[in-house]
């Protein structure tokens, strides 16, 4: 079967998310549709193309005084009898049109339409965003092929609905345990009920109060919850263990130690065991780019609530922001879907600010 990326889908951002979206992705399985972009990028004269397992980079290299990456991911999460896609009315359905083949589009769209931009331009389509940190594509680069995503500026085509939402949220998840002594119901006395103790750590989550941080101009909400619990041997012993699994979206102005050590504070007395971490990112909203960016989209932005891959280049001294089509409240439901009008309006953005050279 040829490439369904031709030439007349390239020019039409709606006919190419589409056409993105037929092409089945789910994580780890990015193969087909790495080939596809890769195929098209490399006949794009004004670009230079190379790649990392299904990573596909394409840079220009005009002389320009700065650099911007775009940047979006090619997996989906598992289909869930949302494919193919379908149109209705003013709305494509299918897995992925939010998250995030409609942002995938754009950049696509302009890479192979607008070869002379306003600043130098890296193009990365990146693998397996939506599983575990070790196979994301920008992970795998940070450690193999840095160089590539150097740059003065980002923007994650992540679906935030048309908006500007500048950072993230960093992320933090501890494992709080409590500890007893095991006895025969019929003696509970002589034991250490460990699930009863946990009632102390859940007393402390109910009187929490999250903080809530500006930060230029950019209202972050942290939040600390309780997302698993578990405990207990069976139904006649009483238990010696009980694991309550914690999660904190802590805003940008702390570091990952900071949170840490503010959860220490709140679970005083009780065994932590950090299960996983992420840095946030700041709105990085001082950067020229960003600042004509932030002007071509021609609305306030907001804070981002969640983390993404901006973090990656934050973590890099690269300030990025969070901009794409899709709604971020349909990412990964079943009737998931993107409004055509915030595609032609998303294209329109992102030509506005990289064609005025």
């Amino acid at each position: 079967m040829g490439n369904p990326l031709t030439p007349d889908v390239l020019v039409d951002p709606v006919v190419l998310t589409r056409t993105l979206v037929d092409i089945e992705s789910v994580s780890r399985d990015e193969k087909v549709i790495a080939d596809c972009v890769e195929d098209v990028l490399r006949q794009a004269p004004h670009l230079s193309t190379e790649r990392h397992g299904n990573t596909v980079m394409a840079r220009t290299d005009l002389g320009r005084d700065q650099r911007v990456v775009l940047a979006g991911h090619l997996d989906t999460v598992p289909v869930n009898g949302n494919l193919p896609s379908t149109v209705v009315d003013d709305l494509i359905y299918g897995c992925g049109t939010a998250d995030m083949k409609s942002g995938v589009a754009l950049a696509l769209h302009l890479a192979a339409t607008l070869p002379d931009p306003r600043y130098d331009l890296t193009y990365l389509f990146y693998e397996s965003e939506e599983i575990e940190s070790q196979f994301n594509g920008l992970h795998l680069l940070s450690q193999h092929r840095p160089e590539w995503l150097a740059a003065d500026f980002a923007v994650l085509l992540e679906p935030t609905y048309g908006v500007v939402e500048a950072g993230c949220q960093g992320t933090l998840r501890v494992t709080v345990r409590t500890r007893g002594r095991r006895a025969h119901p019929a003696r509970a006395w002589r034991g250490v009920n460990a699930i009863h103790a946990a009632g102390e750590v859940l007393r402390r989550l109910g009187d929490y109060r999250p903080r809530t941080v500006t930060i230029d101009g950019c209202t972050y909400r942290e939040g600390l919850s309780a997302v698993r619990i578990t405990g207990g041997v069976a139904g006649n012993v009483i238990p010696d263990e009980c694991a309550v699994e914690v999660d904190l979206r802590f805003a940008p102005d702390r570091t990952e130690q900071q949170a840490l050590d503010h959860l220490h504070e709140v679970f005083a007395g009780f065994e932590l065991e950090v299960t996983d971490s992420a840095p946030g990112a700041l709105p990085g909203l001082d950067a020229a780019p960003a600042r004509d960016f932030v002007t071509a989209v021609g609305s306030e932005p907001a804070a981002k609530l969640g983390w993404t891959d901006v973090s990656r280049f934050s973590a890099l001294g690269v300030p990025a922001l969070n901009y794409g089509p899709g709604d971020p409240m349909l990412a990964h439901a079943p009737d998931e879907h993107v409004e055509i009008g915030k595609i032609r309006d998303g294209a329109a953005t992102l030509h506005r600010w990289l064609a005025a050279y």
